[in-house]
C-alpha cells in the first residue's frame, strides 16, 4: 500500500460522502489505573456492523476510475462481503460473493439482503472461496477485490487513525484485531505518520496463529487449521508482503484464547452497553489480559458487532 499520506486524505474525502466518523467513547469499566484513559473505538457502528466498509468503498472508488466491467467480486469469512455488497450497491456494480461452505449465518444474511450474488465454496478458512473467486474474475473480467493484497484497500482502514488522533490527540498505544492484516496495515502506518511515539499492538486468535507465527519468525507461516469463533481473525495462508509490513509497523502481537474473546464480548454488553462479534471484542480481550503497558492513553478497536445468538448467549455465561 502506499505510505503517502495524501492517499489518506484523499480516503478521508472520498468517504466522507458515504460514512459518518465513527465515535471514541471512554470505557471506565476497562482501565487498570484511575488516572488511565481507555476509550473503545466504534468502527461496530458503521453501515454493515463492521469496519470493512471504510476499505471496500474506497477502493471499489478508486478503481471505477480505471473503467472496464462493473462487477466485483470477493471471498470473505462475512464482513468483507457485506462490505463488498454494500460499496457495490452503493456505487452502482454489481457483486458476487464467495464464501466458505460453513459460514456464519448472520453475515451470510448481512450480504443477502444487500442483493450480492452468493457461492459458497470450501471448507472453514477462505483458501477455496478465495481460489474460486479468483478463477471466476479471470474467467469473466470481474474485479477480485482480495482485501488481503489490494494496493488500495489499506487507505480506508487508515481513516480510523486519523480520526483516533483528531479524537484523542494524546493516544499513545491502539490495540488492533489482526485477521488478513489490511486494517492493521492501514491503522499502524497512518498513526505511525502522525505519532512517532504511538505502540501498535496486534491481537490474534489463539487458534488462528499464522501472522503472529510469522511476525515473530520473520517469514510467512501457514497453519494446519484456522477453527476459531473469530471468523474474522481466521487466517491461515499468511501473505509474505503482508508479513514483511507488520515486521515493521506492529510493535507487539498478543494472542487471545477462545474463552478471552467470549469474556470480552461480555464485559463489553454488560458494562460499557457495547454489542462486539469475537473478532471486535479481541482487542479488548487482549487489553484485559495485558498490564496495560503502563500507558495512559489506551485505544481499543471495536472493529463488528455481527454476532450469531449462539455465541452471544455462550459469552453472557463467561460474564
Amino acid at each position: 500500500m502506499s505510505t503517502n499520506f495524501s492517499a489518506f486524505a484523499a480516503a478521508r474525502e472520498l468517504l466522507a460522502k458515504y460514512l459518518p466518523r465513527t465515535r471514541l467513547i471512554p470505557a471506565q469499566s476497562l482501565r487498570k489505573f484511575p488516572e488511565q484513559n481507555v476509550c473503545l473505538k466504534l468502527e461496530s457502528e458503521l453501515p454493515t456492523g463492521s469496519f470493512k466498509v471504510r476499505g471496500a468503498i474506497y477502493a471499489l472508488g478508486v478503481h471505477e476510475s480505471g473503467g472496464g466491467r462493473r462487477e466485483v467480486v470477493a471471498s470473505s469469512t462475512g464482513n468483507h462481503g457485506a462490505a463488498v455488497a454494500y460499496a457495490a450497491q452503493l456505487l452502482g456494480w454489481k457483486a458476487r460473493i464467495f464464501l466458505p461452505e460453513k459460514n456464519n449465518p448472520v453475515k451470510r444474511a448481512n450480504i443477502a439482503r444487500l442483493g450480492a450474488e452468493i457461492v459458497e465454496k470450501g471448507a472453514v478458512d477462505l483458501a477455496g472461496a478465495c481460489e474460486a473467486a479468483s478463477r471466476y474474475a479471470r474467467e469473466t473480467g470481474a474485479f477480485f477485490l482480495n482485501d488481503a493484497s489490494d494496493p488500495d484497500l489499506p487507505a480506508g482502514p487508515a481513516t480510523i487513525a486519523c480520526e483516533i488522533f483528531e479524537q484523542q490527540p494524546e493516544t499513545e498505544v491502539i490495540y488492533v484485531p489482526m485477521g488478513d492484516t489490511a486494517l492493521i496495515r492501514g491503522v499502524a502506518t497512518a498513526a505511525k505518520q502522525i505519532s512517532s511515539t504511538v505502540k501498535i499492538i496486534g491481537v490474534q486468535a489463539e487458534r488462528a496463529p499464522s501472522y503472529f507465527l510469522s511476525w515473530k519468525q520473520g517469514r510467512a507461516i501457514e497453519t494446519e487449521t484456522c477453527d476459531t469463533i473469530a471468523d474474522g481473525l481466521s487466517t491461515r495462508t499468511p501473505v509474505v508482503a503482508n508479513v514483511d509490513a507488520i515486521r515493521k509497523l506492529v510493535d507487539e502481537v498478543i494472542l487471545v484464547s477462545e474463552g478471552k474473546m467470549l469474556g470480552a464480548i461480555g464485559r463489553l454488553l454488560l458494562d460499557e452497553h457495547i454489542v462486539a462479534e469475537p473478532a471486535g471484542a479481541a482487542a479488548t480481550a487482549a487489553f484485559l489480559e495485558s498490564s496495560g503497558n503502563g500507558r495512559q492513553n489506551v485505544v481499543l478497536l471495536v472493529t463488528g458487532a455481527n454476532i450469531s445468538r449462539e455465541i452471544l448467549m455462550k459469552a453472557l455465561k463467561y460474564s
